[in-house]
């Protein structure tokens, strides 16, 4: 199955819609378009899973690395996920910790970001 990204800006928040599965062949597509929206100068960062329908360990390497990635420069990055197999894996992995979890975009961007550190 392919990988289908599309992006938006909702209240301070750069929202990044992923559709399809994450895994070792469609992962490099995920991480790249995750370091363009950061290197364009978004700070806050979802990434809206909702339909994604599988998710594999490189793909929770992205996610991390993207995470990492905003947070080096005071940024910040959430899930919105509503899949119980995908929660699932977050909490077997300890990421439901290191990761703001949402069961909706409009959940996610309801507070606003908090401004850049520095």
């Amino acid at each position: 199955m392919e990988l289908r990204l599309a992006t938006r800006d909702i209240a301070g928040y750069t929202v990044v819609e992923v559709r399809g599965e994450v895994d070792v062949y469609t992962a490099s597509v995920l991480r790249a378009k995750l370091v363009e929206v950061i290197d364009r100068g978004a700070g806050n960062v979802v990434a809206d899973l909702q339909r994604v329908d599988f998710l594999d360990s490189t793909g929770l390497g992205v996610l991390v690395g993207a995470l990492k990635r905003l947070r080096m420069r005071g940024g910040d990055m959430s899930l919105v996920c509503d899949n119980e197999k995908l929660l699932k894996i977050f909490r077997i992995t300890a990421l439901d910790r290191v990761f703001a979890l949402h069961g909706s975009v409009q959940a996610a961007t309801a507070t606003p970001p908090a401004p850049p550190a520095g």
